[in-house]
């Protein structure tokens, strides 16, 4: 995501305290907002996708979900 659309993400925060929004500045916030969600839990995955663990005796293996894939 790029600093345009996060700087208009806290425009748009500042204006719904400020003075409220309209239907479509609302529609537009949920659709950056559903956007910044997506990148962050995006680079997460694929920050644990290539995390390994180093046991005591220096054996390293992929970090594993409990609960099947990071997907």
């Amino acid at each position: 995501m790029d600093q345009k659309k996060i700087d208009r993400i806290n425009e748009l925060a500042r204006k719904a305290k400020a003075e409220g929004l309209t239907a479509e500045e609302i529609a537009e916030r949920d659709v950056l907002r559903r956007e910044y969600i997506d990148s962050v839990v995006g680079n997460l995955r694929h920050e644990l996708e290539h995390t390994y663990v180093v046991d005591g005796k220096g054996n390293k293996r992929k970090l594993t979900p409990k609960g099947g894939n990071f997907s």
